[in-house]
């Protein structure tokens, strides 16, 4: 699968938990929307996905790239009900960063 380096970066990270990476493959004016919330900038994204990664352990298993709509579907799987389980990852990407996700069933 062919992903762009940043989304390819993104994986890894959370795949290592490490959340300050995670959140500097964002533009500061970045946007997360994930379960009927949105945050707001790097600060905020490395807030949740550090509270996210400390409560789930969630780890990311790619399945496909669509390179037209930039949405990325990836096998979830962590502490949490009905795991593991497939999302779609919606990007906007500016500059080789991440100015937009939002995350969908």
């Amino acid at each position: 699968m062919n992903l762009p380096k940043v989304i390819a970066e993104l994986v890894k990270n959370q795949n290592n938990f490490d959340s300050a990476a995670y959140a500097r493959c964002f533009t500061e004016t970045a946007v997360v929307f994930d379960e009927g919330k949105t945050h707001n900038g790097k600060a905020e994204i490395e807030q949740w996905i550090d509270k996210s990664n400390k409560e789930y352990k969630a780890t990311m298993e790619p399945l496909d790239y669509d390179e037209k709509e930039n949405m990325l579907s990836a096998e979830i799987s962590g502490s949490f009900p009905g795991s593991p389980v497939i999302l779609k990852f919606h990007f906007q990407l500016s500059n080789g960063l991440i100015q937009s996700l939002k995350i969908t069933e």
